[in-house]
């Protein structure tokens, strides 16, 4: 294992596994560690000094097991630390390593299905809050308005395995409701369990919404920078392993994490002080 040069993956819980199962779709060859702090999700409601230190400390753990490359797959990750950790703390300590997020992906990916320049996002609390997806919108593409929506009852929705009961289609329809008055033609779901509504949430909009769903949207991208950057793809370990690591071991994540990931999973606990 020591030889070993991976993509590592991290996450907050459990959402990110929904990523890394498209990603390993896409790229099955390579090695792959996965990271989740489901000891200290949710991330949303913590405040963006603390999902800095939280995202640092899975970041140097991931480089410490020989990753070099680490994908963001949390949202509020994304937006609360990555720009940081890529502009000042990256070059400091590992200048060869890379971070990737998952907003900037989503993003281009909506910039190329909108038709009328109105894009909706549906996130948690702490990714509305940094206003990182209409920030990051306006400096690829300003005339496309972005309208955030909040939805806090989802996360929870989907890990209690409810998302087809009776229950689940007013709670989308009250989150849902507000953005179908933008009229928005393009509707980006900004959290990474949000994908598993997907067939739900198409019910809601109709067909003429293009949903943007991050897993898929992460792995076509990140085959694509590979290919920009042979420089890091070279130095990826070609072994199909795949290696999981939680801060909070539970009979609750293996069972989720079977869901999320689409088969069997057999994590390994951390701790981070």
């Amino acid at each position: 294992m020591a030889r070993v040069k991976a993509i590592g993956m991290f996450d907050s819980g459990f959402g990110g596994l929904s990523v890394l199962r498209e990603v390993v779709k896409v790229l099955p060859q390579y090695d792959y560690m996965y990271l989740g702090d489901n000891a200290r999700t949710p991330y949303g409601t913590r405040s963006s000094d603390l999902v800095y230190e939280f995202t640092k400390q899975a970041v140097d753990f991931l480089f410490s097991r020989r990753c070099d490359l680490v994908i963001l797959a949390c949202n509020t990750a994304s937006a609360d630390a990555l720009r940081k950790i890529q502009q000042e703390y990256l070059p400091k300590k590992y200048p060869r390593k890379r971070v990737l997020g998952v907003i900037v992906p989503a993003l281009e990916e909506a910039i190329e299905a909108t038709k009328n320049n109105r894009v909706g996002v549906l996130a948690t609390e702490g990714t509305v809050v940094s206003k990182t997806f209409p920030r990051e919108m306006k400096l690829r593409a300003p005339k496309i308005r972005v309208f955030q929506q909040a939805a806090p009852l989802l996360v929870p929705l989907v890990e209690a395995g409810e998302r087809k009961t009776p229950a689940a289609k007013p709670i989308l329809e009250n989150y849902i409701r507000p953005l179908l008055k933008k009229n928005i033609d393009t509707l980006i779901l900004g959290c990474t369990h949000y994908g598993h509504l997907e067939k739900e949430i198409k019910r809601i909009v109709g067909k003429k919404i293009r949903l943007v769903s991050e897993g898929p949207v992460v792995a076509r991208k990140l085959n694509l920078y590979l290919e920009r950057h042979p420089e890091i793809e070279s130095r990826l370990t070609r072994g199909k392993r795949r290696t999981f690591y939680t801060t909070d071991l539970s009979e609750r994540f293996k069972r989720l994490g079977a869901v999320f990931f689409g088969t069997a999973i057999r994590p390994q606990k951390i701790t981070f002080r």
